[in-house]
C-alpha cells in the first residue's frame, strides 16, 4: 500500500496493491493493523451511499462529536474534496481534492477537523465511509458548497443538492464555536 502525506496535515491518501488477474482483481480494503500503523484511530461506523450524476454532498462535518473518515469508491467515480477547518491551523480554509473511483481505489483519511464533501462524475456512484465516531444529528454542521471564499473549483456547474446542504453558511459567517480549535 502507497500512502501519500497531503499538503494538510492529517489529510492522507491511501492506494491500496493491487492483485490482477485473468479473473478481474483483488485488493485489501481495510485491515486495522496496517491503518493503524499510519495512526489512523479504531473505527465505530460503516456508512454507503449511491449517487446518481450531478449529485453533491456537503460540505459535512460534526462538532464536538467530530468523526475522522475514511472514505472510497467501489463503483464509479467522485470528486472528493475536504476543507481544513481548525481555526489555529496554518492552512485554515484550504482544501484538497483528489479523484475517487473503483479503477484508481485510492482512498482518503480525513481526520476530525475537515469538512468533507463530494460530487458525482459518473451515471453512478457508490461511496463508502469508515467513521471514528457515531453519526449524531445534534452534532452535524455544514458550510455551503459554493463559498466565494473557498472558491472550490466543482466540475459540475448545476449540482442536485439536498435541502439542508443548500442552506448552510459560508466559513466566514460560521462562528468560532462551531469551529475546531
Amino acid at each position: 500500500m502507497k500512502v501519500t502525506q497531503t499538503s494538510l496535515s492529517g489529510l492522507l491518501l491511501f492506494e491500496p496493491r493491487i492483485f490482477n488477474d485473468a479473473r478481474g482483481y483483488f485488493y485489501e480494503t481495510f485491515q486495522a493493523q496496517r491503518y493503524q500503523e499510519y495512526g489512523l484511530p479504531a473505527f465505530v461506523q460503516d456508512n454507503f451511499s449511491r449517487s446518481t450524476q450531478g449529485v453533491l454532498r456537503g460540505l459535512h462535518y460534526q462538532l464536538p462529536k467530530s468523526q475522522g473518515k475514511l472514505v472510497g469508491v467501489t463503483r464509479g467515480k467522485i470528486w472528493d474534496v475536504a476543507i481544513d477547518i481548525r481555526r489555529h491551523s496554518s492552512t485554515f480554509g484550504q482544501w484538497f481534492s483528489v479523484i475517487l473511483s473503483d479503477e484508481n481505489h485510492t482512498q482518503m483519511y480525513i481526520p476530525p477537523g475537515f469538512a468533507h464533501g463530494f460530487c458525482v462524475l459518473s451515471e453512478v456512484a457508490d461511496f463508502y465511509y469508515k467513521c471514528t465516531d457515531f453519526y449524531s444529528p445534534a452534532d452535524e454542521r455544514g458550510i455551503a458548497w459554493n463559498d466565494k471564499e473557498l472558491n472550490l473549483p466543482w466540475p459540475i456547474k448545476q449540482p442536485i443538492l439536498s435541502p439542508k446542504d443548500e442552506i448552510y453558511p459560508m466559513l466566514s459567517e460560521i462562528p468560532d464555536e462551531y469551529l475546531f480549535t
